[in-house]
């Protein structure tokens, strides 16, 4: 049963509009969950594909968040299914899971970052990055993905909220078809200054479109410190349900900068150890794509951060 209609008690939740987690979230075990954690290819732009796969895989990450752009991967060029054939062998050689991002900024417009969006007025552009989409969840159907993240865009100048909601819903209808056939979960993003920018943003799109059981979610830790009502760890227990892809660094409140792990404000034993709680067995992926520049030092020093951070419940003594 749905878990929204079955808690709708007030609290902390109810105030900030998302709903409450309630009982339904309860692991069904007692153990807490290993977690699994990965590092995205947008914090290393400037390694080859497979040269960032390979570190990954020697510093003992789980996985990759895995963004399509021109560099790694890229969606547009010829012969696609032949490329992610050869990256799903490459992957499983290495031992690393994966995940499909669609946050490239350029890949669709040299000029426009993150252009066009879902929300573009122009009905070819809103085309334009559906196809993307899609590509996306073909690519993640051949690597045997864990899930296809995107996320709105920001509302173009002259356009109502509500006719960009119209939009959004409209245009994500034949992803989320599409990721429904391929049996890869669509999780969407809550990003700061775009249309859907909070967990009570998501929690408006998944009941204008019907509360599909393959939507679902992508929880940035650091967007949760920016400028959710709630502390990242109770977002994290408001959104178990529908998580399904996390994206991790270090932020603080009021300030949309992704900082490397222990720059900011995050608690993070908390934030873990109720990823844990709730169950969440996707990737948590280090996402610093500003410190490309230097990806490989911090792909290094954020792994042992995070098991440290996740040792008091996980039981671990790394």
């Amino acid at each position: 049963m749905n878990p929204e209609a079955l808690h709708r008690e007030a609290g902390p939740h109810a105030a900030a509009g998302i709903p409450s987690p309630g009982p339904a979230t309860t692991p069904r075990s007692s153990e807490a969950h290993p977690l699994r954690f990965g590092y995205g290819t947008n914090g290393l732009a400037d390694l080859r594909l497979d040269d960032a796969l390979a570190l990954l895989a020697d510093l003992g990450y789980d996985g990759v968040g895995l963004t399509l752009d021109h560099m790694h991967l890229d969606p547009l060029a010829p012969d696609l299914t032949t490329r992610t054939r050869r990256l799903a062998h490459r992957l499983d050689e290495l031992g690393l899971s994966v995940t499909v991002e669609t946050g490239a900024r350029y890949v669709l417009d040299p000029r426009r970052k993150h252009g066009p969006s879902l929300l573009d007025p122009d009905p070819d552009d809103r085309a334009r990055r559906v196809d993307l989409l899609i590509r996306a969840v073909r690519v993640a159907a051949g690597l045997g993905a864990h899930a296809v993240h995107c996320f709105s865009g920001i509302t173009p100048a002259g356009t109502d909220p509500d006719t960009a909601w119209k939009r959004l819903a409209e245009t994500l209808a034949p992803v989320l078809d599409a990721a429904t056939r391929a049996g890869i979960p669509l999780a969407v993003e809550p990003e700061p200054g775009h249309l859907l920018a909070t967990l009570a943003d998501f929690h408006r799109l998944r009941r204008s479109l019907g509360d599909p059981e393959n939507l679902g979610l992508t929880l940035d830790i650091g967007h949760c410190q920016c400028l959710e009502p709630l502390s990242p760890a109770e977002c994290v227990r408001a959104a178990g349900p529908w998580l399904r892809h996390v994206q991790i660094e270090d932020m603080r409140r009021g300030v949309h900068e992704h900082l490397p792990l222990g720059a900011g404000e995050i608690d993070f034993p908390p934030v873990l150890a109720a990823l844990s709680a709730v169950g969440y067995q996707g990737l948590t992926v280090v996402e610093l794509p500003r410190h490309s520049h230097a990806g490989p030092h911090f792909a290094e020093l954020s792994l042992p951060f995070l098991r440290h951070a996740a040792a008091p419940s996980q039981g671990s003594t790394s």
